[in-house]
This record gives C-alpha cells, structure tokens and sequence, in this order.
C-alpha cells in the first residue's frame, strides 16, 4: 500500500510518525473518509468542506488546499488502480517534541493520507439477501462536541463494541432526554406512515454526508417527505423502517432493535425507493 505522509508518497511500511505526535498523544486531530467508485468520489467537495470547518474548530490551519486535496485523493488512487476505494485523509496538531496539554505554537500539523480497497456498491436488487442490520440501543456517554469529526474516538468505539460484541451491527444513542441522538458510526432516521425522519444537527451529532446527501436528494425528488426535528426513542421503537448512514453503508436498513422486529421484521419499502433516489443522485454533492 502506498500512503501520502507530509508531502511524500511512500510505501505503509516506511512511513514514519513520531509517538510524540499529538494526534497519538491525544487524539488531537481531523479526519474525513469517503468511497469512490471506479475512480469517483462521492461527495468530495461536502467532505473537504467537513474538514475545513473541523480543523478551524479545534484551532488547525488546513495544511493544503482543496484542489491539493483532490490531487492527493487522485494520485492515491490512480496508485492503486482507480478501482473501488475508501479515501482516508487526516491532520493532526503535528509533534511539539513533549507531551503538554496546551496547543504548541509553530508545530507544522502532520499529514496523512491512504486508500483501502472497498467491496463495490451493489444493485439495490442484489442488496435484499444481504440488507437489514441488528442494532442495539445505550445512553449517549460521548463528549459534548460531536458535531466536529475528530480523531479521538473512543467513545464511539466503546459504544460501537457493545452491540459487536453481541454480535450485533450498531448501537443507537439516546441522551439524557430520551432523544435520539446518533449511532456510533452512523446518522439514523425513522420512517412511520411513509414519512421519513432525522434527528436536527446540534453539538450531539455528526453532520454526515450521507445524511446530507439522503435529505437533499429526497426533498428534491418530492415523493417522500422528509423531517428533521426531535425524535424520540419511543418513536424509535414505533418506527415502521428505522435506517442508519454513513460513507461506506449509504442507507442501511436496521431490521431487529434491542432483540425485537423494526416493523414487520424485514426491509421496508420506502427505504428501497430512497435508495433509488439517493443512488441517482449521490455522484451530484
């Protein structure tokens, strides 16, 4: 694997970040993943804009450009073929030589870039015989900032391992209020009497380009409403399709909550006209 590490392109093996680099210490960085397919991404330009606004909210001058991050994304890949690829970048503070709390002044920021091979995206057709994940639910134990992107994602990660380990899909969060916040690595929607809807954006949850994608696209075709507003978990549970997206899963059906059948037990539907929808126009954002 060819990786881009501060300017250069060189093989994983070799590439070399200090321990001392805050990104390790601290988990005191960006990131932005996003797939492309036979060469094109998806979304590029909401991703690099994600990432502009999460570096200037923790304090991180972006390193390169937009048009440089396009070119990184597009060498990578012409590197490995231009097959199906998940594109990975990331910032960090860079290394100030110690380990201190405070944010160092003159530390040139570390840049890292890499592509893994993804399963091709496939028919909606062929989906139904692999479609509909088992998700768990927990109370949302992450930061209070979860609307930046960060490297430091423990929490989710320890979230995520509850539902894993019991050989589940997802965990879906609720706050102190008994809202829907997110999943652990997902947005999540609800549909009920054909009416799809989605938590608003605030501090709990990750503006997701797929979810940005999935709102867009629907409000544009018409026929399906769509609503982003409070959700609750007693709607939740009431739900006839529930759904979760992000980058690599597009909109995913959840079929079983908590052990129970969402609905009937099987794949709704309205989240397979979505899907028509969202895979016209995913190639426009």
């Amino acid at each position: 694997m060819i990786v881009y590490l501060n300017g250069e392109y060189l093989p994983a093996e070799e590439a070399r970040i200090s321990p001392l680099d805050r990104g390790f210490l601290f988990g005191d960085g960006i990131y932005e993943a996003t797939p492309s397919y036979d060469g094109k991404p998806i979304a590029m330009r909401l991703h690099l804009d994600r990432m502009n606004s999460g570096l200037q909210n923790i304090g991180i001058e972006n390193p390169l450009s937009d048009e440089q991050w396009q070119e990184v994304a597009e060498n990578l890949c012409r590197k490995h073929g231009g097959r199906n690829l998940g594109i990975y970048f990331h910032v960090s503070r860079g290394n100030e030589g110690r380990r201190f709390h405070g944010f160092p002044v003159d530390v040139k920021p570390t840049v890292f870039a890499a592509v893994v091979e993804i399963e091709p995206h496939p028919p909606i057709a062929d989906r139904h015989s692999k479609a509909g994940l088992k998700a768990t639910t927990a109370e949302d134990m992450r930061w209070r900032r979860c609307n930046i992107k960060s490297t430091s994602l423990l929490g989710n990660v320890l979230h995520f391992q509850e539902s894993y380990a019991a050989g589940n899909d997802e965990t879906i969060l609720y706050n102190s209020d008994g809202e829907l916040t997110e999943a652990s690595a997902s947005n999540v929607f609800i549909v009920k009497d054909g009416v799809v809807a989605t938590p608003l954006l605030d501090n709990q949850k990750l503006p997701g380009i797929s979810r940005y994608i999935v709102v867009n696209s629907l409000r544009a075709e018409g026929s399906i409403p769509v609503e982003e507003r409070v959700v609750t978990m007693e709607e939740v549970r009431n739900a006839d399709e529930l759904w979760i997206t992000n980058s690599s899963k597009h909109i995913a059906p959840v079929i079983e909550l908590d052990g129970k059948p969402v609905g009937d037990g099987t794949v709704g539907p309205v989240w397979e006209k979505a899907m028509n929808i969202y895979e016209a126009a995913k190639y426009d954002y």
